[in-house]
């Protein structure tokens, strides 16, 4: 049986033990926007209007948040990097979904980011959560990527 999953807000203290955990995929993406695991994490945090945990048995398995590109736009960029055992929760993971995106949309009525075009997992999941995924790649230090996007209706 799969441990449930926990959703609290994102702190500091979950940085450490998730940079270890990271997918490849994920930590392949840090490394392509130019940061690790850890600094990306840093980073998101600092950066961000919001931020949650992902708590597996007590530990940090995902961090997810939105940054304010532009206020006066509403322009919002969401984020989400995660461990291979939260990639295994995805039915929880689609459900958690209308919750987080409408509260990243109180942000931002457009949020847009990218993500590898290797990261079908979370393709999937950006899809189902209502993004577009743009199919033309966009480079990024050897890594393709993709644009996703989503509006608020």
């Amino acid at each position: 049986m799969k441990a449930a999953l926990c959703v609290v807000p994102g702190h500091e203290s979950h940085v450490a033990g998730l940079a270890k955990r990271l997918r490849a995929i994920d930590r392949m993406e840090c490394e392509a926007m130019g940061r690790s695991a850890g600094r990306a994490l840093c980073h998101g945090l600092a950066a961000s209007a919001q931020v949650w945990t992902v708590m597996v048995g007590g530990e940090p398995h995902a961090m997810f948040g939105v940054v304010v590109e532009s206020a006066a736009g509403g322009d919002a960029i969401p984020w989400f990097l995660g461990s291979d055992l939260v990639a295994r929760h995805g039915r929880a993971m689609i459900e958690l979904g209308p919750a987080v995106i409408s509260a990243m949309h109180g942000h931002g009525a457009r949020l847009r980011n990218f993500v590898s075009s290797d990261n079908r997992q979370a393709i999937r999941l950006l899809e189902r959560w209502g993004f577009s995924v743009e199919h033309e790649q966009v480079v990024m230090r050897g890594v393709a990527f993709r644009r996703f996007i989503r509006e608020s209706k």
